[in-house]
Protein backbone atom coordinates (compact mmCIF):
# COMPACT_ATOMS: atom_id res chain seq x y z
CA UNK A 1 0.00 0.00 0.00
CA UNK A 2 0.91 2.93 -0.95
CA UNK A 3 -0.16 4.71 2.55
CA UNK A 4 -2.89 5.05 5.40
CA UNK A 5 -6.43 4.48 4.70
CA UNK A 6 -7.89 7.58 3.68
CA UNK A 7 -11.48 8.78 5.43
CA UNK A 8 -14.11 8.89 1.99
CA UNK A 9 -17.15 10.76 3.11
CA UNK A 10 -20.07 10.27 1.02
CA UNK A 11 -22.98 13.23 1.00
CA UNK A 12 -26.56 13.20 -0.58
CA UNK A 13 -26.23 16.57 -2.59
CA UNK A 14 -24.86 18.90 0.36
CA UNK A 15 -21.14 18.06 -0.27
CA UNK A 16 -20.02 21.52 -1.14
CA UNK A 17 -21.95 22.42 1.45
CA UNK A 18 -20.24 20.00 4.10
CA UNK A 19 -16.57 21.07 2.28
CA UNK A 20 -17.75 24.93 3.43
CA UNK A 21 -18.13 24.05 6.67
CA UNK A 22 -15.11 21.80 7.18
CA UNK A 23 -13.07 24.74 5.45
CA UNK A 24 -14.30 27.06 7.67
CA UNK A 25 -13.85 24.40 10.84
CA UNK A 26 -10.46 23.38 10.25
CA UNK A 27 -9.38 26.70 8.48
CA UNK A 28 -8.01 24.59 6.09
CA UNK A 29 -8.70 24.03 1.83
CA UNK A 30 -10.35 22.14 -0.71
CA UNK A 31 -7.07 20.89 -3.18
CA UNK A 32 -9.21 19.57 -5.54
CA UNK A 33 -13.03 19.16 -6.93
CA UNK A 34 -14.99 17.99 -9.30
CA UNK A 35 -18.47 18.05 -10.48
CA UNK A 36 -20.37 14.81 -12.09
CA UNK A 37 -20.95 17.16 -14.62
CA UNK A 38 -17.92 18.20 -15.31
CA UNK A 39 -16.41 14.75 -15.52
CA UNK A 40 -15.55 12.68 -19.01
CA UNK A 41 -18.60 10.33 -17.78
CA UNK A 42 -22.10 9.98 -18.68
CA UNK A 43 -24.31 11.28 -15.90
CA UNK A 44 -27.85 12.70 -15.51
CA UNK A 45 -28.51 16.43 -15.67
CA UNK A 46 -29.79 16.49 -12.25
CA UNK A 47 -26.43 15.34 -11.32
CA UNK A 48 -24.21 17.94 -12.83
CA UNK A 49 -23.85 20.10 -10.01
CA UNK A 50 -23.08 17.24 -7.44
CA UNK A 51 -19.50 16.65 -6.23
CA UNK A 52 -18.30 13.47 -7.77
CA UNK A 53 -15.03 13.38 -5.82
CA UNK A 54 -13.16 16.34 -3.64
CA UNK A 55 -10.13 16.50 -2.02
CA UNK A 56 -9.86 18.47 1.51
CA UNK A 57 -6.45 18.97 3.79
CA UNK A 58 -5.41 20.92 6.82
CA UNK A 59 -1.67 20.17 7.62
CA UNK A 60 -1.73 16.17 8.37
CA UNK A 61 -5.52 16.12 7.85
CA UNK A 62 -6.62 14.45 5.15
CA UNK A 63 -9.98 13.14 3.64
CA UNK A 64 -12.27 12.79 0.54
CA UNK A 65 -15.65 13.57 -0.40
CA UNK A 66 -18.21 12.84 -2.72
CA UNK A 67 -22.23 13.20 -3.62
CA UNK A 68 -24.39 9.95 -4.25
CA UNK A 69 -26.35 10.31 -7.71
CA UNK A 70 -29.89 11.85 -7.17
CA UNK A 71 -32.55 9.28 -6.13
CA UNK A 72 -29.69 6.99 -4.76
CA UNK A 73 -30.31 7.67 -1.07
CA UNK A 74 -28.06 7.44 1.59
CA UNK A 75 -27.77 6.29 5.16
CA UNK A 76 -26.53 8.65 7.88
CA UNK A 77 -23.99 7.34 10.04
CA UNK A 78 -23.17 4.48 7.52
CA UNK A 79 -21.74 7.10 5.11
CA UNK A 80 -18.25 6.71 4.98
CA UNK A 81 -15.71 4.26 3.64
CA UNK A 82 -11.80 3.91 3.48
CA UNK A 83 -9.32 4.26 0.87
CA UNK A 84 -6.89 2.06 -0.11
CA UNK A 85 -3.92 3.56 -2.75
CA UNK A 86 -2.28 -0.09 -4.21
CA UNK A 87 1.14 -0.26 -5.39
CA UNK A 88 -0.11 -2.53 -8.30
CA UNK A 89 -2.22 -4.92 -9.55
CA UNK A 90 -1.63 -8.06 -8.11
CA UNK A 91 -2.06 -6.02 -4.77
CA UNK A 92 -5.39 -4.70 -5.42
CA UNK A 93 -7.15 -7.98 -7.31
CA UNK A 94 -5.66 -9.97 -3.65
CA UNK A 95 -7.57 -7.03 -1.50
CA UNK A 96 -10.14 -7.28 -3.91
CA UNK A 97 -10.82 -11.34 -3.51
CA UNK A 98 -10.14 -11.19 0.05
CA UNK A 99 -13.12 -8.84 1.06
CA UNK A 100 -15.49 -9.41 -1.20
CA UNK A 101 -14.81 -13.58 -0.49
CA UNK A 102 -17.42 -12.92 2.67
CA UNK A 103 -18.37 -9.54 2.18
CA UNK A 104 -20.63 -8.01 -0.61
CA UNK A 105 -19.36 -6.13 -4.02
CA UNK A 106 -20.39 -2.44 -4.10
CA UNK A 107 -18.52 -1.67 -7.61
CA UNK A 108 -16.34 -4.38 -9.66
CA UNK A 109 -13.01 -4.40 -10.04
CA UNK A 110 -12.38 -2.35 -13.01
CA UNK A 111 -10.51 0.05 -15.54
CA UNK A 112 -12.09 3.70 -14.98
CA UNK A 113 -12.07 6.21 -17.04
CA UNK A 114 -10.22 8.63 -14.52
CA UNK A 115 -7.33 6.25 -15.69
CA UNK A 116 -7.21 4.09 -12.72
CA UNK A 117 -8.10 -0.08 -11.25
CA UNK A 118 -11.04 0.18 -8.63
CA UNK A 119 -13.35 -1.65 -6.97
CA UNK A 120 -15.40 -1.12 -3.98
CA UNK A 121 -15.91 -3.61 -1.44
CA UNK A 122 -18.50 -3.71 1.82
CA UNK A 123 -16.67 -6.41 4.04
CA UNK A 124 -18.08 -8.86 6.36
CA UNK A 125 -18.25 -6.62 9.51
CA UNK A 126 -19.94 -4.02 7.71
CA UNK A 127 -17.14 -2.01 6.49
CA UNK A 128 -16.91 -0.36 2.85
CA UNK A 129 -13.29 -0.28 1.37
CA UNK A 130 -12.86 1.95 -1.98
CA UNK A 131 -9.51 -0.21 -3.69
CA UNK A 132 -7.58 1.91 -6.14
CA UNK A 133 -4.44 1.24 -8.44
CA UNK A 134 -3.66 4.42 -10.70
CA UNK A 135 -1.86 3.23 -13.49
Amino acid sequence: MKNQAVPYLTFDGNAKEALGFYKDLFEGEVIESQTFGEADFPTPPEADERIMHAKFKKGELFFMVSDTFPGQGLEKGSNISLVLELENEEEIQTLYDRLSKDGTVLMDLQDTFWGAKYGKVKDAYGITWDLNFTK
